[in-house]
Order: C-alpha cells, then sequence, then structure tokens
C-alpha cells in the first residue's frame, strides 16, 4: 500500500506562484510514475504533469512552460511548482502513483486563482 498526502495550495492572484507537495509513504519500492492532476466541479479530471522513474518529464499543452514537477531521488517527495497562474488553473489537485500498474491516490487540495 501507498498513502499519499498533499500540502501546500491556496489561494493566489493572477500571474503568482504557487507549489503543491506530494508526501508518500507506505511501501515506496518499485514505484513508477508520479503525476500531477486537476478537477474542476463537473468535469472529468485532467492530467497535469508525470515524471517518470527515469527524470523524464511531460505537461499537459495548458500548463507547459509555466508548471514544473520534479521529485526527490527517494520518491518519498514530489512537487508541483506552478508559476504564471491564471483563474483557469483553478481546481483540486491530486498527487497519483502508479505501482504494478495499480493507481493511488492523494485526497486533493485546492488551488484558487483569483484577484
Amino acid at each position: 500500500q501507498v498513502q499519499l498526502m498533499e500540502s501546500g495550495g491556496g489561494l493566489v492572484q493572477p500571474g503568482g506562484s504557487l507549489s503543491v507537495s506530494c508526501a508518500a509513504s507506505g511501501s515506496l519500492l518499485s514505484l513508477d510514475a508520479m503525476a500531477w492532476h486537476r478537477q474542476v466541479p463537473g468535469k472529468e479530471r485532467e492530467l497535469v504533469a508525470t515524471i517518470a522513474p527515469n527524470g523524464i518529464t511531460t505537461y499537459a499543452g495548458s500548463v507547459k512552460g509555466r508548471f514544473s514537477i520534479s521529485r526527490d531521488r527517494t520518491f518519498k517527495t514530489g512537487r508541483l511548482q506552478m508559476n504564471s497562474l491564471k483563474p483557469e488553473d483553478t481546481a483540486v489537485y491530486f498527487c497519483n502513483v502508479k505501482k504494478f500498474g495499480r493507481d493511488y491516490w492523494g485526497q486533493g487540495i485546492q488551488v484558487t486563482v483569483s484577484s
């Protein structure tokens, strides 16, 4: 079992920066990719960014160049740095990891971009 806990988030003005972190605990051997997703009410969950065990990153087109995903070498923590935030980035952000094909999710954390 893997447990994930997000932290950070909150309220930020448009154009500002914010980061969210993910702390992983439990059975951390053989973890695969880590990802961040986001969801707004009434819409499907959207993949924002991923980082593979080899460090290769991918981003949704809507956040490319503004967001940066990272994780430490122990795979115990991950981070999503969000810059040049827009109101449309407002969502609940979820940390996700895969292990042997199974998905594990955090509880989500709110990020609100508003003046």
